[in-house]
């Protein structure tokens, strides 16, 4: 039976339960942590969606042709190594000497290395997804000097001059466009594929037509040139194998990112909406190799420099970044409305906040599923103002006022123009953020002195 002590201390804990303000912090706190399983799942969602693009966009790439890498020319010049071994006579009691002679190979880099890359970069749509992708025409122009392998133990009389040639390698052996044929000293030579030079490398290999100029290989300057077009994706690279290589490029992509060991002149490199230009002078001095080699090419692709095309920042890497801030989207909005519950003694039910985060939720899905529609910003309006026009609505059932739904509605709006500009922004994202929490946690600290804290 029930005594009218007892009743008294359940209508006590009753109240308690149903206005402090430490319970409706804590019940606040449960539901936000309930929240991060479905902003958990809508993570998951927009990485499966980005791993799709991924696959769609390399799809493309290798239909269209990969990355450019280029890797020469280099001189390949045979010639004769000697081994001897003896034999003991038991009979004679004497050793007979017999001479091997083996071909062995000598690998030269020119001593002057110029290449100019002029690139046309356009996109490829498949249903959603886009890729970039570009055609470049590689021109090369250089000189060897003349040959002496005497410093590596070889004598003249041993190398085989009539069967020289010159080894290009390549990672995009799919994508050039064009027959190349190479002028050396003022003679043309053709290239074949040539699988038994690929030992030590994953690149595939072109050799010329076998070259019989001995005289100028021996005493002269020898000059040549020839010219590559490539369809690529992804990036343009190149080892710089000459003991001075230059290199300058010209395209219409206006995102730039220079990679590799090597940056671009910073005087006269130019980036504009229009495209770039951008030129490189790397020196023997400045790289850790020799210009001669024997037995293999080296494998320099660590050496290798050159421009990435892509884009810097994709819908899917955007939304994703902005599903980061889910966290702090939910908690303070839920805080908004803990404090006029608290300052306006309006009761509101937990499954009232819990269909509010529900609402703010659904805003990345909206985001993505439009995104893959249309471009992000445009996207991004759409979902933000369903979104905030539903809260808004939601809110003034609940409040049965005007002023706190439109301050909600501008609290709602201020924040994701807040996030939506840390999103844009690469170098001072940090900045622009750590700056705008800091006076978001002004703002709370301000309004909550009004709260009664020891009633809670």
């Amino acid at each position: 039976m029930k005594t009218p002590e007892n009743t008294s201390q359940n209508n006590k804990f009753g109240n308690w339960l149903k206005y402090s303000a430490t319970t409706r912090m804590l019940m606040v706190g449960f539901l936000v942590i309930i929240l991060l399983i479905p902003l958990s799942y809508i993570k998951n969602l927009i990485e499966e969606r980005a791993y799709r693009q991924k696959d769609v966009v390399n799809e493309i790439n290798e239909k269209w042709g990969n990355n450019v890498l280029v890797y020469g020319p280099i001189l390949k010049i045979p010639y004769k190594s000697y081994t001897e071994t003896k034999t003991y006579n038991n009979i004679t009691k004497t050793y007979l000497k017999e001479t091997q002679t083996h071909i062995k190979h000598a690998y030269i880099f020119p001593e002057k290395l110029n290449t100019s890359v002029n690139v046309n970069s356009k996109t490829l749509n498949r249903g959603n997804f886009e890729s970039a992708v570009f055609t470049s025409k590689m021109d090369f122009t250089g000189h060897y000097t003349p040959i002496n392998l005497e410093s590596k133990g070889i004598k003249p009389e041993d190398i085989i001059w009539n069967k020289a040639s010159v080894i290009i390698e390549t990672s995009n052996l799919k994508g050039i466009k064009s027959e190349i044929q190479l002028k050396f000293n003022n003679k043309t030579y053709n290239f074949e594929t040539n699988l038994n030079e690929r030992k030590n490398t994953d690149l595939d290999v072109l050799e010329s037509n076998y070259i019989n100029q001995e005289n100028y290989l021996q005493n002269n300057n020898t000059e040549f040139s020839f010219s590559i077009t490539f369809n690529g994706s992804k990036q343009i690279q190149l080892i710089p194998i000459g003991k001075t290589t230059q290199m300058q490029m010209v395209s219409n992509w206006a995102d730039p990112s220079f990679i590799g060991n090597y940056l671009p002149n910073d005087e006269t490199k130019q980036i504009s909406k229009d495209g770039f230009k951008a030129d490189w002078k790397v020196l023997h001095i400045n790289r850790a190799f020799s210009q001669q080699h024997l037995k293999n090419i080296p494998n320099l692709k660590q050496f290798a420099f050159g421009t990435k095309f892509m884009v810097m920042v994709d819908e899917y890497q955007k939304s994703e970044r902005s599903a980061k801030y889910g966290f702090l989207v939910i908690g303070l909005t839920f805080l908004i409305f803990f404090l006029i519950q608290t300052l306006s003694k309006i009761n509101i039910h937990p499954f009232q906040y819990l269909m509010i985060g529900v609402a703010l939720t659904m805003f990345y899905t909206l985001l993505v599923s439009i995104s893959e529609h249309s471009n992000f910003l445009k996207a991004y309006l759409i979902a933000g103002t369903s979104v905030i026009v539903l809260i808004t609505l939601y809110a003034k059932s609940i409040l049965k006022t005007y002023k706190f739904p439109l301050f909600i509605s501008l609290s709602l709006a201020a924040l994701y123009t807040f996030i939506y500009v840390i999103i844009q922004l690469e170098n001072y994202a940090l900045l622009v953020g750590s700056i705008g929490l800091f006076l978001i946690l002004a703002s709370v600290m301000f309004v909550s002195r009004r709260i009664d804290w020891n009633n809670g």
